[in-house]
């Protein structure tokens, strides 16, 4: 567990409240630090605490901090140096811990600086805490008027819906509510894991607490991804789960396809039949998550034409992508770095 005495602007040691204290680390978001902070102030009811790690932002993120905090009391905004990979392996995860080390709320919900979220978002996603629950998920989805056809097309593999009414099993840390004593028995976010720690944590945590997931919580998360963006995205978290040694099931199911559609194409010029079963399976890959959304979300419709190839496009580049990146990263051992912490 991290040292509580991280260096801030405004800190103290905690005395416990009942209500809910959010949390989020930046580096370098001077661009998406007011979307999240406008929603955040938005809640109904209002946000008791805000606390907001900086990991020794340089493009002006920790002083404009410094000033919504002047005008936003319940805003607290902590400069450490060591949430940045300079300073630590697990920079994301190091600032995780060390902003709920020094929130006063009993019960913590993670955001994430690339989100917005909507105003009921934290009611919705700390009820089920209410009653039996120790840790809850809200996922995340897109802002389908803004979001490009990259991200829609990529979405399902990226753990993100199209609509707010899709149910999800999302781990990631862009909504995600829990105790603290649950965040203590789990030993914290690791911070051995640059990419990837949420997993790890909810893998922890769903073996230590009780977890719910709660509906109309979802983080909305609109990267406006193009077709490279968001491979690189995919490939990111597959060198990830290779590093950190996570999901080898879905290693081996994204190795299978490759073989299949490597076979079915060396057996085209003797017979169609393996590469028609191929393209079924793959078309199934592609649709099976979200296939209602696509074709009913009002904002999407004067775009299916463009956006139903993207998917089959991108669903079928995926298990290339996932499977040489996740074995690449458990033999290298290495991470790739975001543009925050190039």
């Amino acid at each position: 567990m991290p040292d509580s005495s991280a260096p801030s602007a405004i800190h103290c040691d905690p005395v416990l409240q009942p209500s809910p204290s959010v949390i989020a680390t930046v580096l370098n978001e001077r661009a998406d630090i007011d979307g999240l902070l406008n929603s955040l102030q938005q809640q109904q009811p209002p946000v008791a605490q805000v606390v907001i790690v900086d990991g020794g932002s340089t493009d002006g993120t920790w002083q404009h901090l410094l000033d919504r905090a002047v005008l936003w009391p319940a805003l607290l905004p902590i400069q450490d140096e060591s949430c940045s990979l300079r300073g630590s392996p697990g920079p994301i995860a190091r600032g995780r811990n060390v902003a709920i080390a020094a929130a006063n709320g009993s019960v913590i919900a993670c955001a994430d600086a690339g989100c917005t979220y909507a105003p009921d978002w934290l009611t919705h996603l700390t009820a089920p805490l209410l009653n039996e629950a120790e840790y809850t998920l809200g996922g995340s989805r897109l802002q389908l008027d803004e979001a490009s056809t990259w991200d829609i097309a990529a979405a399902p593999f990226l753990g993100v819906k199209l609509a707010a009414n899709e149910p999800t099993k999302s781990c990631t840390a862009r909504s995600m509510a829990f105790t603290r004593e649950a965040w203590q028995r789990a030993g914290g976010f690791p911070e051995t894991l640059f990419i990837g720690e949420d997993v790890l944590f909810d893998q922890t945590m769903r073996r230590s607490a009780r977890t719910a997931f709660a509906a109309g919580s979802k983080a909305i998360y609109t990267p406006r991804n193009t077709l490279r963006g968001a491979l690189h995205q995919v490939s990111s978290y597959a060198v990830a789960d290779g590093v950190a040694g996570m999901r080898p099931a879905r290693l081996l199911r994204n190795v299978l396809r490759c073989a299949a559609e490597a076979i079915a194409l060396a057996f085209l010029s003797t017979t169609p039949w393996p590469a028609a079963l191929v393209l079924a399976l793959e078309v199934y890959f592609a649709y099976r998550l979200d296939l209602r959304s696509l074709l009913t979300e009002p904002a999407l419709r004067p775009r299916l034409s463009a956006i139903l190839p993207a998917r089959l496009l991108f669903s079928l580049a995926v298990p290339w992508v996932v499977a040489f990146n996740q074995v690449a990263g458990a033999r290298g051992k290495q991470y790739r770095t975001n543009r925050q912490n190039a």
